[in-house]
């Protein structure tokens, strides 16, 4: 790796973070088309410049993070999930962290899925009078399944906010809802993310270069100005028009990534 390919994956991962089409899929296609090395620290890479977008949350919903205990205690029961199947399938996680063909697939599966969620889900959109919060409201049972949702992500090519916003509407959440709420989740959720691949990385025995730390930094930092540019866009066109763009672009992309492979050129992160 090199500076202008980690000043690249930054921007991508800014990008797509908090859009439903996969953020670690999109690196993995990256990578792979600039021949960068599936070594360790590319791994590490790759997860760690997540943090940085995810804090643009706590930028631009600082005051919803001094909120009631009760909002902590609903982000640590949906993050459990995570904690529990992040640490019994890491080795299975980093081997398919390799894969293009497993982007596609999971590209293409999610498409189909973001093209039927609107009409699936279309009753959550509608306000009711007499029960205001029925659609804004979180409990902890729901809290929990959307965690479990959350986990899907940990096959490339799913996206995290994708999952954990279906996750959210199978509960009854209005996208909006289910949408922030995705959001404030992946704060915890990265962060043990990172601190579990760091501690995975110097235990292995391995340690950071004076480049490799400023390619952290350089690709956090870059994450979090772009992801702060993309969110809100994000959150204003989702409320009002829904998935299915983003449906097709799966689609498309998950297609276009198997021709790619198969008969154009053997994607491969070497």
């Amino acid at each position: 790796m090199n500076y202008i390919e980690a000043i690249i994956l930054a921007i991508i991962e800014g990008i797509t973070e908090y859009l439903p089409i996969s953020s670690t899929g999109h690196m993995i296609i990256a990578s792979s088309f600039m021949k960068i090395a599936s070594d360790d620290f590319t791994k590490l890479f790759t997860i760690v410049i997540q943090l940085g977008a995810i804090l643009s949350v706590v930028v631009l919903y600082w005051k919803r993070f001094f909120q009631s205990l009760d909002f902590y205690f609903k982000l640590l029961v949906a993050f459990i999930p995570a904690v529990v199947l992040g640490l019994l399938l890491n080795d299975v996680i980093d081997d398919l962290l390799e894969s293009p063909v497993v982007v596609a697939i999971a590209l293409i599966i999610g498409g189909f899925i973001l093209l039927k969620v609107d009409d699936w889900f279309k009753a959550n959109e509608v306000y009711d009078e007499a029960n205001p919060e029925a659609h804004t409201k979180i409990s902890y049972a729901a809290a929990l399944k959307i965690g479990f949702f959350q986990c899907l992500a940990m096959i490339p090519g799913t996206s995290r906010s994708g999952a954990s916003i279906v996750g959210g509407m199978t509960q009854k959440l209005n996208r909006k809802t289910a949408a922030e709420f995705s959001f404030f989740l992946a704060v915890p959720t990265m962060f043990g993310a990172t601190a579990k691949k760091l501690y995975d990385y110097y235990k292995a025995g391995f340690t950071l270069s004076s480049d490799q730390i400023n390619y952290l930094i350089i690709g956090n930092v870059l994450a979090f100005i772009v992801a702060l540019l993309a969110i809100k866009s994000f959150i204003d066109y989702l409320s009002k028009k829904g998935f299915k763009v983003f449906g097709y672009y799966r689609i498309v992309l998950g297609i276009a990534l198997f021709i790619i492979h198969f008969f154009i050129y053997k994607l491969t992160i070497v």
